[in-house]
């Protein structure tokens, strides 16, 4: 029989609201959540079938839409009976704390496990049975299928096996589960598998989970650490009136620079994706840090870009999450905001607006293939719009942003507009938009430089394996969302946003967050710098003064931008030649080539507009206190005087 440890008995874990899940021995999760663990090191008694097997055991994994025989929503046993069990291969020697069960996720089925044995093992053969005294002890399991239930070992157990033995399971389902394994893994310096496999690393930064609190202490130890280039302010408030704050990060804080363009991360949407919003707050610490170290890399992009930061737009969300701890949340608690609404797709629809226009062929006369302005309705008090959504639009439409990225969680894959699909009745189409190849680029510029994203060895999360497209996809070819923010920002400002989902774990435990950072670090610095990407310059009338809301078209992409309030303007494009137009009201327009290279940089492009003969005219007129006369109001008059006079 293998010799087993025991520690001391220890009283129940008492969670601090927000802490996540250690235990009085500060024991972590072991990773069946995070994939930490492997396939190969999940065995079970028997399966029902493939997608029903040990490898789908894992906390909060999600099944297909379809529950098939590749991705279901547990494990789940072939048989119900007394001899069935879960077993999990640490690979090493590992003081066993806890167990966290949930039934089989399934829109369907309602399959979960009511009461289980906990069982150790050093050689997967011989096994000891967690006692309560004298007896084996019962662990009482769900009484539901989603909600996490943690169960603490009533004295840490050292071994490299545990296996799970359910007891009782719900009268009309099956033996199913899904769980996560609490210990902390033994130094074993002969190893060096182990040694060679941990990730570290050297930045000294905050890796801690922040509640609203201690976001905002962070964000001005971060501003006093850097005062001049960092600025903080808010956006708006939550429904419960918890300020959005935003940190700006540029040489200039506070104003816009003509020529520099404008760049945005947002995080916490939904508030339970938790991890975007600490990968956010690690930015912001790093890029001061690195500033001041006068790394040339990280000074360049702090002088020539207006960064802003937004780390939790849903703040509401993320307190009820933080409350549940990163264990016991579950897969959508602190989801939405206070008042329940998805602020992911709680945007405008106007793709349905773009695409009637063109199908009625009424473009670019009735409906602009940019700037498509938000319906009134959408507008209106009684709308079932978010106040952080309306806070959003009216961030965007103050600030010239080029390209944003929001950050989500629950998969590791970058996500690129169209988010919504064109057909009629279909959940699943791609939906290209005119801009297709640089929004392609610009998902790969992330998804390549991450760690994980682009490994083909790599598991998938839930369902989807992303490694067809090199860890990108385009939205609607996932699934279809109507009124999503990557959409409502190319269709109603200039900014192209994607959706980064930077993890398979939403809430990641906290000793997480070192190697998270490490997988998101070189890929979120690489993102901002393809704002320098394609073209940019400055719309100027004959006097050099910037002509505002001027339009700049690229021949042969359906899809245009506008100047700034300066003149400036930026424009995303992928290496090539380019025939480039602007134009204004009041102005003849002006076309030239431009050439866009590999290297990083914009090229520059200027325009300069001459007034049309009839600006000219009005404002001579003007100039002399004349009203001009509008032309085609005359000829309409003239007609009817002549119609009258046949009459």
């Amino acid at each position: 029989m293998g010799r087993f440890f025991c520690g001391h008995v220890f009283s129940s874990f008492g969670q601090i609201p927000g802490s996540t899940i250690t235990g009085s021995y500060g024991c972590p999760p072991l990773g069946l959540e995070t994939l930490k663990i492997t396939d190969f090191q999940l065995h079970a008694s028997t399966s029902k079938r493939y997608g029903l097997g040990a490898h789908r055991g894992r906390l909060n994994i999600q099944a297909g839409i379809n529950e098939n025989d590749f991705y279901d929503g547990a494990w789940c046993a072939g048989r119900n009976d007394l001899h069935q069990w879960i077993e999990v291969d640490a690979r090493r020697l590992t003081k066993f704390t806890g167990v966290i069960t949930q039934g089989r996720n399934s829109l369907w089925l309602s399959d979960w496990v009511t009461s289980y044995k906990v069982m150790v093992s050093n050689d997967s053969h011989t096994w000891v049975t967690v006692k309560n005294g004298s007896g084996d002890m019962i662990f009482e399991g769900n009484s539901e299928k989603e909600i996490p239930v943690l169960n603490e070992l009533p004295i840490p157990m050292v071994a490299r096996y545990i296996r799970i033995n359910p007891r009782s399971w719900f009268d009309n389902g099956s033996i199913c589960m899904r769980m996560e394994i609490l210990g902390c893994p033994l130094p074993d310096p002969n190893n060096y598998y182990h040694r060679r496999n941990e990730m570290t690393t050297t930045d000294d930064l905050d890796f801690k989970h922040h509640n609203y609190k201690e976001m905002r202490q962070l964000m001005k130890v971060v501003n006093e650490m850097c005062p001049n280039i960092t600025r903080i302010y808010n956006i708006g408030k939550s429904h419960q009136g918890l300020k959005l704050y935003a940190v700006e990060i540029s040489d200039h804080p506070g104003e816009h620079e003509v020529g520099e363009p404008e760049f945005h991360y947002i995080a916490g949407a939904h508030g339970n994706e938790v991890l975007g919003r600490e990968l956010t707050l690690l930015l912001m610490q790093f890029l001061c840090q690195e500033y001041l170290a006068r790394n040339a890399r990280i000074v360049r992009l702090v002088e020539e870009t207006r960064i802003h930061i937004l780390p939790s737009l849903n703040p509401d969300g993320y307190e009820k999450a933080y409350e549940g701890g990163s264990e016991l949340g579950g897969w959508s608690l602190g989801r939405w905001t206070h008042d329940g609404i998805d602020i992911n797709n709680n945007f405008p629809d106007l793709n349905t607006l773009l695409w009637e226009a063109e199908d009625r062929q009424n473009i670019p006369r009735k409906v602009p293939n940019h700037y498509i302005a938000i319906p009134e309705w959408f507008l209106s008090e009684n709308a079932t719009v978010a106040v952080e959504t309306r806070a959003v639009i009216a961030w965007m439409e103050k600030i010239p942003f080029v390209l944003g990225g929001n950050l989500q969680g629950g998969e590791l894959v970058v996500a690129y507009p169209y988010d919504m699909v064109r057909s009629l009745w279909k959940t699943q189409e791609p939906s290209p938009t005119p801009d297709d190849h640089v929004f392609r680029w610009l998902a790969y510029s992330y998804a390549s430089t991450h760690r994980l994203m682009t490994d083909a060895r790599r598991r998938v999360c839930h369902t989807e394996d992303f490694q067809k497209e090199d860890g990108t996809v385009n939205g609607a070819s996932w699934h279809t969302v109507a009124g999503s923010l990557n959409d409502f920002s190319y269709l109603h400002t200039n900014c192209f946003e994607l959706s980064i989902y930077v993890g398979c774990d939403k809430y990641p435990h906290e000793s997480e967050l070192p190697e998270e950072w490490e997988n998101n670090r070189e890929s979120l610095i690489v993102f901002m710098e393809q704002v320098h990407r394609g073209i940019k310059g400055v719309v100027r009338d004959f006097h050099g003064k910037g002509i505002p809301n001027a339009i700049i078209s690229v021949e042969g992409v359906n899809h245009d931008i506008r100047t700034a309030s300066d003149g400036d303007y930026w424009r995303l494009l992928n290496p090539g030649e380019y025939v480039v137009t602007a134009k204004a009201e009041g102005f003849t327009s002006s076309t030239k080539n431009c050439m866009v290279g590999y290297d990083m940089g914009a090229t520059q492009c200027d325009f300069t507009l001459s007034k049309t003969n009839l600006a000219r005219i009005r404002e001579i007129m003007e100039k002399f206190g004349k009203q001009p006369i509008s032309l085609p109001a005359r000829r309409l008059k003239l007609r009817g005087r002549k119609r009258r006079q046949r009459g």
